[in-house]
């Protein structure tokens, strides 16, 4: 295994939990800190916290304003969905260029909307296991100059797609299968890394990545997402890593009798600063915030004006 010095673990190249939401808009890298992908053999456990409050609601790349909206309204009108996603991961690095990752995320999502034709606002929370991603690595393309890996992954099918909203017009019927913790599909992750430093202390990551559903399930079949990015961190500080990343992501249209076709799909643009910070000599902190620069949804969305994510990893 070729040796390289990192000031804190290298990126994630696991996606971020899917958020089953079409416009959550948040990109995979905004983990990279948080798993453990080093070029040593070792093992890592880290806890998660994302925080992605949709409050914008948007048609194409504008706003609507839903003040000026009448009610009852022909079309659904979404108010807010705030997701909170704590993520337990596992992590394995063999001397053999291979590496793993388990991720498990817990998914709270509280949810308002006006249903079509109805006036008073109906509520849902959506809380429960999200589904399950288990992403292989094979860092065999690696030279003395940088670390270059492959990935193959599969997102399994754990979460709930049978919630129900809580109180309102539209209580007790099903939550829309786009906010379900689960898609109740198994989905296909492909991806590539390079990792080089291109000053003494300042180090590039770039990351891109495919996830796509196998098959449909009960009426629903997940978009097909893409995602990249660029990071540079500057690893002149011995106990803190800042970084700065560009991440761009694409997401198709839900397909099926039980998907909002017309209002899934996208495309966004972030700029993400963040930071890692080593407490220990096995444990370090990270965070990390994404500013959107560009959106453009299809249909009628909420996206979020900011995302956060933070946690902790140790190594061992």
């Amino acid at each position: 295994m070729k040796s390289f010095h990192f000031a804190a673990a290298l990126a994630a190249v696991l996606p971020a939990p899917a958020f089953a939401c079409a416009s959550c808009g948040c990109t995979f890298t905004s983990d990279w800190l948080s798993q453990g992908l080093v070029t040593q053999p070792g093992q890592a456990v880290t806890i998660r916290y994302d925080y992605i409050p949709q409050t914008d609601l948007r048609t194409g790349t504008g706003k609507v304003d839903a003040a000026d909206l009448d009610l009852p309204n022909e079309r659904e009108i979404e108010r807010s969905t705030y997701n909170h996603i704590a993520t337990l991961a596992y992590d394995r690095q063999f001397a053999n260029d291979f590496g793993f990752n388990l991720a498990v995320p817990w998914i709270s999502r509280p949810h308002r909307t006006i249903a079509e034709d109805t006036v008073a606002v109906t509520r849902s929370t959506g809380a429960g296991i999200g589904d399950v991603r288990l992403v292989g690595r094979w860092q065999g393309l690696s030279t003395p100059n940088g670390i270059t890996g492959l990935q193959l992954g599969v997102v399994l099918p754990t979460g709930s797609t049978k919630k129900r909203f809580a109180s309102g017009p539209e209580a007790g019927e099903e939550i829309d299968r786009g906010l379900q913790p689960g898609t109740g599909t198994v989905q296909a992750i492909v991806g590539a890394y390079h990792y080089s430093t291109i000053a003494p202390s300042l180090a590039l990551v770039l990351q891109g990545q495919v996830q796509f559903a196998m098959h449909g399930h009960d009426g629903f079949r997940p978009g097909t997402l893409g995602e990249a990015s660029a990071s540079l961190r500057y690893l002149g500080w011995q106990a803190v890593t800042p970084e700065l990343q560009i991440n761009g992501r694409i997401n198709g249209r839900d397909k099926g009798v039980q998907a909002d076709r017309t209002n899934s799909g996208g495309e966004q643009v972030y700029l993400s600063p963040g930071a890692s910070v080593k407490l220990t000599s096995s444990l370090s902190a990270f965070g990390l915030v994404q500013v959107p620069l560009y959106q453009r949804v299809k249909g009628w969305q909420l996206t979020p004006k900011v995302i956060a994510s933070t946690g902790l990893q140790m190594r061992f």
